[in-house]
């Protein structure tokens, strides 16, 4: 009997979300989407018009987050999430429109329905800290 691993533990979440190609899958989706829906043109215009780092950074981000390999680190060095996004106005509707693309984005991958839940409810976790973080300056 193989006993199933809780998302979160090693490298299940990572292989859940298709590892590598799966989350680049989903960046790509979630960046494509907040580019062409006109309820995200806030999050959209904080990004540079080339969006190609922003796309890499977030998916690299997300594989070692994620219990995969560290591959932000291993481009772009330590990241604190809310101090990289300090610089931006980040408020209650900016999070919730970059939780909303996200979800969305999620929603249309080939992931288990309840990876999708967990992974959702996990991101809330870091896009909350940037809004305290932004808003207390």
């Amino acid at each position: 009997m193989n006993p199933v691993k809780p998302y979160g533990t090693g490298d299940v979440s990572f292989l859940a979300a298709g590892g590598r190609q799966g989350i680049f899958r989903l960046v790509d989706n979630f960046f494509d989407r907040m580019e062409r829906d006109p309820r995200f043109e806030t999050i959209w215009s904080l990004h540079p018009d080339d969006n190609a780092v922003s796309r890499d950074k977030l998916a690299r981000f997300l594989c070692g987050w994620l219990g995969g390999p560290k591959l932000y680190t291993e481009k772009y060095g330590a990241i604190g999430i809310p101090r990289v996004h300090a610089h931006l106005a980040i408020a209650t509707p900016e999070r919730d429109q970059w939780l909303t693309c996200m979800s969305e984005s999620v929603a249309e991958q080939d992931f288990d329905e309840a990876f999708k839940t967990y992974l959702m409810a996990q991101l809330f976790v870091p896009a909350e800290a940037v809004r305290r973080r932004c808003e207390a300056q």
